[in-house]
């Protein structure tokens, strides 16, 4: 299943602070916030400690940096298959183009660009949806007449035939309109425009996973995981995504670069991970994934850490897919101090969960937390990232052989130090006194958040006997981020927290369950364009717990729906009934993932967490536009430059960049391996 947690609301929304990462004064203050545009801001993130490691430890972190970024072209391609072209000749209008650049038509492209980079292709990172360009087909037609040819790949042919097979892709609503579509009652396969599939229909990609699996399998492997299903000759096959297959090219840098990492590992269990992940992308062979993931997660003393591969399926509508990423990280052990504490404590947490016992555990193992610093981030997690990672997501590997989760430290730290003052709290919190106690605790409260939803509630519970795990198809993505949502915000106001000495008093507590309440009802509309309904995962999860919660709370009224001045609130009056709520909506959504129940997952997502109330969406989008905020983020990676003594390295320098366009430009000249069409 997908577990990979994202922020709950970008630095926008927040208005918190969200950690206690430090950095050194500066002469010059950090620019947090490099650029923004259209519905989205470009942050920086800092490497504190960085020169705290070891002169090897850095060069390690330079090689599986190095890593990182080789597959970026790969979740271009899985994204939409003719992203790259897009990309491509976008790229060489910019760079070639010997027109006025400065004017509004000019100002709209950059937009689009911009927007296209930050989402790895033509449509929104977050809503799927296609973005159109501001500028007319007329004015991309001349942009195309006025770039030189030679700037254009040879490929693309000539510039009439790059204006007739760009333009519909550009500018047709009907042409690639969503990238992942779950509406009920659509062929998902043929109504999304991501490239895991081609040429079959949902119903023979249901067909053709079903007679791969064996229900008797207690170890099964990630059917589907590293491939693309296609029809060729009237029969289905799959394209593997292999060193000598598909996506072969990009795979071989990122090989490289991992071999290079093994020479420099921190010790032999790390070297054999890596080993490990370069004999299964040279054969594509999902067992030997399987053998890297149990290396991977059984791996806790090491201090340099990644995650590079296929690793999540929100990207494909039926579930089997995943996306292309890679984060580099090293431990914040002053921080991982309170992580230890909750793990060495998952045996309690799950015996004391409101889930029905026969769902429960009986010996939690391998519960691993850590806090983290990232280093570099790739593929599916850049330029946008999550906060908190869970891995493995094989059901069995979890049961067998535990889970390994980390929290973002200095990413939350920079969300933070970006949306300092932006003044979205006042304008959508009830109180003085609401706002205060998120200034006070809204730090902790967050940060632990991510710490139980990662750590325990991705981990807790177990399937019934016969079940695979894979039942609820393309509703187990927002169920199961539901779940481990559910699963911290109802041991985060037990008294168990403040015993474990992991925060002071409930009051931490209740200043999270007022932001989730305000997200899940009211401000994650921000994001969604007026009209639309919600597809995104956890989007989805954030508002079927608040509205379940809302609704079936309104006999005693725990949440209350207020007005004033003609603004609406939410606010809860009794956060002991609002726990009962989550913990009554966890046994029940535990029983759907426990059971497989697909009709009673499907029921909970389409009633709770896809429909919008149009007038409170055009109340908040209103409000939120006056504040000139942006509602999504993402960052810049640093930079990493070796330090030479002849062919040797013998130090690693961290730069910071601020200017976006040039490091996206950079990133397609250094790192782009593949054709344009896969």
């Amino acid at each position: 299943m997908n577990i990979k947690t994202m922020i709950l609301l970008t630095a926008t929304a927040a208005g918190l602070t969200l950690t206690s990462c430090k950095t050194e004064k500066e002469a010059t203050p950090f620019k947090w916030q490099v650029d923004q545009f259209a519905d989205v801001r470009i942050m920086r993130y800092q490497i504190p400690e960085f020169d705290s490691l070891t002169p090897n430890q850095k060069v390690l972190v330079y090689y599986l940096s190095e890593a990182a970024k080789c597959g970026r072209d790969i979740i271009w391609d899985q994204n939409y298959k003719y992203n790259l072209t897009v990309r491509s000749v976008l790229e060489s209008i910019y760079n070639g183009y010997n027109g006025d650049r400065n004017n509004a038509n000019w100002e709209q492209f950059m937009v689009y660009l911009k927007r296209e980079w930050f989402s790895n292709g033509i449509n929104h990172h977050y809503s799927n949806d296609k973005f159109i360009p501001e500028f007319t087909q007329e004015y991309f037609a001349e942009l195309v007449k006025n770039t030189p040819a030679e700037k254009f790949n040879t490929t693309l042919g000539s510039t009439d035939e790059i204006i007739t097979n760009l333009t519909p892709i550009l500018f047709d609503p009907n042409v690639a309109t969503k990238r992942v579509n779950q509406d009920a009652g659509v062929d998902m396969v043929a109504a999304s425009a991501c490239n895991y599939y081609e040429g079959v229909t949902q119903k023979e990609v249901e067909d053709f996973y079903a007679k791969m699996m064996n229900p008797k399998d207690t170890t099964p492997i990630s059917y589907g995981l590293n491939s693309k299903l296609v029809k060729e000759n009237g029969k289905v096959i799959e394209k593997v995504w292999k060193i000598d297959g598909m996506y072969g090219a990009a795979i071989a840098k990122i090989v490289y670069w991992l071999e290079k990492a093994a020479t420099v590992a921190e010790n032999e269990h790390q070297r054999n991970i890596i080993n490990t992940l370069i004999e299964y992308y040279k054969s594509g062979d999902l067992k030997k994934f399987d053998e890297y993931n149990v290396l991977w997660v059984s791996d806790v003393n090491s201090h340099i850490d990644f995650v590079n591969g296929f690793i999540e399926n929100y990207g494909d509508p039926m579930g089997y897919k995943s996306s292309w990423e890679a984060v580099v990280n090293f431990k914040n052990l002053e921080a991982t101090r309170r992580t230890t504490i909750i793990g060495d404590n998952a045996q309690w947490f799950e015996d004391n969960s409101p889930i029905d016992e026969q769902f429960k555990k009986k010996e939690v193992k391998g519960v691993s937390a850590k806090v983290i610093t990232v280093a570099q981030l790739g593929g599916d997690c850049y330029p946008t990232t999550p906060i908190g990672i869970n891995l493995p997501n094989a059901d069995w590997i979890r049961k067998y052989h535990g889970s390994k989760s980390v929290t973002m430290d200095n990413i939350t730290y920079a969300y933070d130090q970006a949306a300092q003052g932006n003044g979205f709290m006042e304008e959508f919190a009830w109180s003085p006194e609401e706002i205060e106690i998120s200034r006070q605790h809204g730090s902790l409260a967050g940060n632990l958040h991510t710490d139980l939803h990662e750590c325990l509630g991705h981990g807790s519970g177990q399937l019934a006997e016969g079940v695979k795990g894979d039942e609820l198809k393309n509703y187990g993505s927002p169920l199961e981020e539901t779940r481990a949502d559910l699963f911290a915000l109802y041991f985060i106001m037990d008294e168990k927290m403040v015993e474990l000495g992991i925060m002071p008093s409930l009051d931490v507590a209740k200043a999270e369950y007022n932001n989730y309440i305000r997200n899940g009802l009211m401000t994650q509309l921000t994001r969604i364009e007026f009209g639309k309904t919600i597809e995104q995962a956890h989007m989805r999860n954030r508002q079927l717990i608040a509205s379940w919660c809302y609704e079936n709370g309104k006999a005693e009224n725990v949440i209350e729906k207020k007005t004033r001045d003609g603004k609406t609130y939410f606010v809860i009056n009794d956060y002991a009934k609002l726990r009962n709520l989550f913990g009554t909506l966890l046994k029940e959504i535990q029983r759907i993932k426990s059971t497989g129940d697909y009709e009673a997952g499907k029921k909970m997502v389409e009633t709770y967490a896809v429909q919008i109330n149009p007038e409170l969406h055009r109340e908040v989008l209103d409000r939120f536009n006056k504040l000139k905020l942006a509602p999504y983020g993402g960052f810049l990676n640093p930079e990493l430059v070796p330090v030479m003594e002849g062919d040797k390295i013998v130090d690693i320098k961290v730069e910071y960049p601020e200017n976006y366009v040039q490091q996206m430009l950079d990133y397609s000249n250094n790192y782009g391996f593949l054709p344009l069409i896969n």
